[in-house]
C-alpha cells in the first residue's frame, strides 16, 4: 500500500520553499525535505504569493491509500522576516486562518498555543533553520501556518471534542502517513500470532502498540518486541488466538487504550469508540459516590488529566483527615488509595470482558499502566504469565 505524507512534512516543505523564495527572490516550484522516519519528501509547492515583506506558499497533502480527512487539504505557509536586536536567528511558529487553538490542558502543546505539534515544530524549525544558514541570515522569521478550509475538516474530526478550537491539528511524529488498512493490519497479526505459535509459545503476549515498552522493560524486564503487537484490534487478536489454538494471553498496555475494554469495547480506535471519561467516571462514582469528582472526571480530555485529578483528590483527603502530604511526595497507588479503589474496578471490567469474549476457553490477564504514574493495576494472574514468558524468552530462539 502506499504511504502519505503528515499535515507536519507539509508545513515543513511550505516553510521551507517560502523562506527560500523570501531570501533568494526567486520563485521555487519543488521542494525537498527529509522526514523524521528519513524517507525524502519532494512536493510540489503551489498558490506561490511573493511579496516584498512576506512569501506564502502551499503543499497539498497526499494520505497515501490512509485516507483521512485532511486529505487533498491545502496546507499553507506564509513567512517573513524582520531585524532583531541580537542580531541571531530566531524563528517563531504559529497557526493562522484552519489551524486550531488549544483551550484544554493535556494536549501536545499548551493552552493558547496553535494546535502545531511538538515534531510539526521541530521539523518547520530545521528546515527554516537549513535556508537560513545558507543565505547567512541571523534575525527573526516568523512562520504561519494555515489551513484555508480547516475550520470545516475539524468539524470530521475529534479536535472539538478535545478542545481544539477554530481548525484542524498539524500532526505527525514520523513524517509519513502509513496505510492502516483493517485487513493488511489483521493479516499481519495473524502472521505475527502464527509465528509465535510456531516457536513454542503457549502464552501469547499481546500490546496495542510501542507505548508500553519502556513501562514493561523497566518494571517487568520484559521485551514487548517479543509479543504481538495488536494495534485497536483486541477482539480480533483473541479470536485469531483462539483459532491458532492458544489459552493463554496477557494483554498489556496504557489506560487511554485499555479502559475502553473495561466497557466491552474490542476495537479501540476512537472513530469505532470514545467512552474513556465516562468509563473512568462511573468507576469513580462506584468507588466514592463522589458525583463532582466524578464530573470533574467527565470534564477531563485525556486519561491521564483524569488520573491526575483522582489523585489530587485523594491528597486534599489525606490533608483533611490530618494526614501531614508534602507537595512533592510521589503518590504511591496502594490498597485503600483512591485511585487503586477506582482501577480495581475498571481491571475487573476489562478482565471480565477480556475472558468473556470466547466464554473462557482462553484466559487473559492484564496489566493497565500510565505514562505518568506507571504501573496501574493488574489481574490476579499477570505477573506469572510474564514470569513464565520470560522463561519461554530464554528457552526460545527467535
Amino acid at each position: 500500500m502506499r504511504y502519505g505524507f503528515t499535515t507536519g512534512s507539509c508545513a515543513a516543505a511550505a516553510s521551507k520553499a517560502a523562506i527560500y523564495m523570501l531570501l533568494s527572490g526567486k520563485k521555487k516550484e519543488t521542494i525537498t525535505i527529509i522526514t523524521p522516519k528519513q524517507i525524502e519528501y519532494s512536493p510540489k509547492i503551489e498558490k506561490i504569493t511573493m511579496e516584498e515583506n512576506f512569501v506564502m506558499c502551499a503543499v497539498q497533502k497526499d494520505g497515501g491509500d490512509d485516507v483521512d480527512a485532511t486529505d487533498k487539504a491545502y496546507i499553507f505557509s506564509k513567512v517573513s522576516i524582520e531585524k532583531n536586536s541580537t542580531h541571531e536567528l530566531e524563528i517563531i511558529i504559529d497557526g493562522g486562518k484552519g489551524v486550531g487553538r488549544i483551550t484544554k490542558p493535556g494536549l501536545d502543546q499548551p493552552v493558547g498555543n496553535a494546535a502545531i505539534n511538538s515534531v510539526p515544530r521541530k521539523m518547520i524549525k530545521e528546515e527554516v533553520e537549513e535556508v537560513c544558514k545558507f543565505f547567512d541570515f541571523s534575525d527573526t522569521v516568523k512562520v504561519e501556518i494555515s489551513v484555508p478550509n480547516g475550520i470545516e475538516i475539524a468539524k470530521k474530526t475529534f479536535n472539538p471534542r478535545l478542545g481544539i478550537v477554530g481548525g484542524i491539528s498539524i500532526l505527525g511524529t514520523s513524517g509519513i502517513v502509513e496505510p492502516m488498512s483493517k485487513k493488511a493490519l489483521v493479516d499481519t497479526i495473524r502472521v505475527e500470532i502464527n509465528q509465535k505459535k510456531a516457536l513454542g509459545y503457549d502464552i501469547l503476549a499481546i500490546s496495542p502498540g510501542n507505548y508500553g515498552l519502556n513501562f514493561m522493560k523497566e518494571t517487568y524486564d520484559y521485551d514487548l518486541e517479543k509479543s504481538v503487537k495488536c494495534s485497536n484490534f483486541i477482539g480480533e487478536t483473541l479470536d485469531i488466538a483462539k483459532e491458532l489454538g492458544f489459552k493463554k494471553v496477557l494483554l498489556s498496555g496504557h489506560i487511554g487504550k485499555l479502559v475502553k475494554v473495561a466497557g466491552g469495547i474490542m476495537n479501540t480506535h476512537s472513530k469505532e469508540a470514545d467512552c474513556r471519561m465516562e468509563i473512568l467516571a462511573a468507576a469513580t462514582i462506584r468507588a466514592t459516590d463522589d458525583v463532582f469528582l466524578a464530573r470533574k472526571v467527565l470534564d477531563t480530555i485525556s486519561t491521564e488529566d483524569a488520573l491526575s485529578i483522582i489523585i489530587e483528590a485523594d491528597k486534599n483527603q489525606k490533608i483533611k483527615d490530618n494526614n501531614k502530604v508534602a507537595d512533592d511526595e510521589k503518590y504511591n497507588i496502594k490498597e485503600g488509595s483512591l485511585l487503586k479503589r477506582i482501577m480495581d474496578i475498571i481491571i475487573e471490567k476489562i478482565y471480565f470482558y477480556l475472558n468473556n469474549r470466547h466464554n473462557g476457553e482462553i484466559e487473559v490477564e492484564v496489566i493497565v499502566f500510565s505514562s505518568n504514574y506507571g504501573e496501574l493495576g493488574k489481574s490476579k494472574l499477570a505477573d506469572d504469565y510474564i514470569k513464565d514468558l520470560k522463561s519461554m524468552n530464554t528457552n526460545i530462539k527467535i
